[in-house]
């Protein structure tokens, strides 16, 4: 059983297919190793693919979702797929990674809840992991992908990408393995969690704990999870996702339709963060939700490394690093860091947007000119 058997009734069910885009899996052959001690033992990965490894094995291109993403980048909504691609427009014919050129690799992190190793899989006990599920960590997830390299027969990533937690991700990987990543895309994400940022994580964590049905983490056994809670913590995320100048903007002080909110009614930006709330709900795990919020607070690249400014100095791979001028939650002094401490790296590249974090998703035909610059770059 796979951890989205777990999640609630409406997240639907998931198929593993054979075809280019469909959810494919990989065990791991022996325990994962974790950063904080101990090991993961049983550890299954999910990942998608679309084109085809070239002979030579140059065409790879690794792709890093971000908290609540997932494998599925590109396509429809369906089966095991409860929302359509989350970042549409890139694996396209005639896009920066073209399937007809590229061979894209897009694994679900280890700790979530789209058919990857999570609180809530079962153990080898056969009962669900739930709080039992260990710390893991950035550079975690990065020793289980390289197992997935390996057994697709990848030897180095032309390009590693991925935003906010993807983009940890992906410096992680360029940093731990700088033999296998030729090129590395940063987008919207720190060199190491911020005080800040580790503050906007605490209501959204205490948030689901608080929730009279988390019963300690331990709830995948129960007919209801702690889903107001993570509802809860949607909404709170969501507003650092966004910058308030768009929400001013796009909202104001306006009511929703009809609705009174001096007689209990909703204003129309309440409206919206419930609409995201529920969205989330229906296809996420709130244990997931847990444990990789926690996966982003201990990002530092720099740990066991010599600092942040040591680390750096491993990457070898030609670097492109973008920033959105209103993100609030990863401002660009943290992306200019990354531009300024990474050896073969670009000035950094502003993405000029209202949008606020979610601009690295929103601002796509930037994104997509940016990556198919830069993948036209030689490697150093």
């Amino acid at each position: 059983m796979t951890s989205t058997d777990r999640l609630p009734p409406a997240s639907g069910a998931w198929r593993e297919g054979d075809d280019p885009g469909h959810r494919r899996f990989l065990d791991l052959p022996a325990p994962l190793k974790l950063q904080a001690g101990g090991e993961l033992p049983a550890v299954r990965l999910s990942y998608q693919t679309w084109g085809e490894l070239a002979p030579d094995g140059s065409n790879a291109v690794l792709v890093l979702h971000a908290l609540t993403g997932d494998t599925h980048i590109e396509g429809p909504a369906g089966p095991g797929h409860p929302t359509a691609g989350w970042w549409p427009g890139l694996i396209v014919p005639g896009g920066p990674l073209d399937p007809s050129r590229w061979f894209v690799v897009a694994p679900n992190a280890i700790g979530g809840c789209q058919g990857s190793t999570g609180p809530a899989s079962t153990a080898p006990d056969g009962r669900p992991w739930g709080s039992r599920f260990p710390t893991v960590t950035v550079r975690d997830t990065v020793a289980a992908e390289q197992h997935l390299a390996d057994a697709l027969g990848i030897d180095a990533f032309a390009c590693v990408i991925g935003g906010s937690m993807g983009s940890m991700r992906s410096l992680e990987w360029a940093a731990t393995e700088p033999d296998r990543v030729q090129r590395v895309f940063l987008l919207a994400g720190p060199a190491a969690t911020s005080a800040d940022q580790i503050g906007w994580a605490n209501p959204q964590i205490e948030a689901i704990r608080a929730d009279p049905h988390w019963h300690g983490g331990d709830y995948h056994d129960e007919a209801e999870g702690p889903w107001r809670g993570l509802g809860v913590a949607r909404r709170i995320a969501h507003l650092s996702y966004r910058s308030g100048e768009e929400l001013a903007t796009r909202f104001g002080r306006d009511r929703q339709g009809d609705e009174d909110p001096f007689a209990g009614g909703r204003y129309a930006v309440e409206s919206y963060l419930d609409h995201h709330a529920n969205k989330l709900v229906n296809r996420f795990d709130a244990a997931s939700y847990v444990r990789l919020t926690q996966l982003m607070n201990h990002h530092d690249v720099g740990l066991d490394r010599g600092g942040v400014a040591s680390a750096l100095s491993r990457v070898r791979a030609r670097t492109y690093v973008a920033g959105v001028t209103s993100d609030r939650l990863y401002p660009l002094a943290e992306q200019e860091e990354l531009a300024a401490g990474i050896p073969h790296a670009d000035p950094l590249k502003v993405i000029d947007s209202p949008y606020g974090h979610d601009g690295f998703l929103v601002e796509t035909p930037l994104v997509a000119r940016l990556l198919g610059e830069l993948l036209a770059e030689p490697a150093p």
